[in-house]
């Protein structure tokens, strides 16, 4: 969450729902007078959340209290402009001098530092580390660094480009499943060469729908660790050539429909075309979640349970 203080000191975004911003506006005051970041640390009981804060539960929350800088400001604004991946690892806690030191990351991009010194030198790599793991996993966190005879901790903060689901062949679970997906944040993609299947009529709300083969149409698209991609033409002309070039890409979920029996050949068509044996074992078939589904539309459902399993790093097979 984020909490935005604009120039003429009003609040953009949210932390809590409201139940802290009035305590850290007042500190942001501070900081912007200071030009030191802070963490603030709140907390209530269980008995007492209700009265207190109008929460149904109690607990602690940590909120680290910084200033934008133009510096900052702009390395977000690239990364979004860019849509590519970006992280900073900030020191939240520690020795004082170290408060506030910040690496900043985008993927592909040189390291950036918002403060050059000695003092510096010895938490660069743990940081460098830390967001260069981040930018693999796509996940952020909160990092102890062990500095020597001092410790400190880093919040690393990631943003990820949307995700993105290809989608091969226009069959009727493609339609529920593309539904699920744009209501779940994802760019979603259609390809179908058969113009009954793969056509906007059946896919009004798709962001792209590519009327080619899909080994040509891959092969023209970005794949991504924010990619998934699903094959369900059950059809091997189809499939197989999407399959090819799927499993060699850093798509973070590749699955495809069909029986165990139908894998198995499947499986065997995929390695006479070059694919290793750790390539093929990337594939997630039968796709999706054991839930016996059936219809179309749970079929639908099962698959994009999936996808948001192995995107949340697990193996939900």
């Amino acid at each position: 969450a984020k909490l935005a203080m604009t120039p003429s000191h009003k609040l953009s975004g949210s932390v809590s729902g409201g139940c802290i911003e009035g305590a850290v506006f007042e500190e942001g005051m501070r900081v912007l007078e200071n030009d030191v970041g802070c963490l603030l640390r709140y907390g209530v009981a269980d008995e007492d959340a209700f009265e207190v804060v109008g929460l149904a539960c109690g607990g602690s929350i940590e909120v680290f209290v910084e200033p934008l800088t133009v510096q900052l400001r702009d390395f977000w604004r690239a990364a979004l402009e860019s849509d590519c991946a970006a992280v900073t690892a900030t020191v939240v806690a520690g020795p004082p001098e170290l408060i506030g030191f910040k690496l900043l990351l985008s993927d592909g991009g040189t390291p950036q530092l918002n403060r050059i010194g000695e003092a510096y030198n010895a938490v660069t790599p743990h940081l460098l580390a830390a967001a260069q793991f981040a930018l693999q996993n796509s996940r952020g966190s909160s990092v102890d660094l062990h500095l020597g005879g001092q410790t400190a901790r880093a919040f690393v903060d990631v943003a990820a480009p949307a995700p993105q689901l290809i989608i091969v062949g226009g069959v009727h679970i493609a339609v529920t499943l593309c539904q699920l997906a744009k209501n779940m944040g994802y760019r979603v993609i259609v390809i179908d060469p058969r113009p009954a299947f793969g056509n906007a009529a059946r896919f009004p709300g798709v962001d792209q729908l590519l009327s080619v083969y899909p080994k040509e149409a891959l092969a023209g698209l970005s794949l991504s660790r924010s990619t998934a991609i699903v094959a369900l033409t059950h059809d091997g002309k189809f499939d197989d050539p999407a399959l090819q070039v799927a499993l060699r890409s850093e798509a973070f979920y590749v699955g495809a429909l069909g029986s165990a029996v139908t894998h198995k050949k499947r499986r065997v068509r995929l390695l006479a075309l070059g694919l290793s044996e750790a390539q093929v074992d990337r594939l997630h078939a039968p796709i999706g979640l054991t839930i016996g589904a059936r219809a179309p539309e749970e079929i639908a459902l099962a698959t994009m349970a999936q996808i948001i399993a192995a995107r949340n790093g697990l193996d939900a097979r």
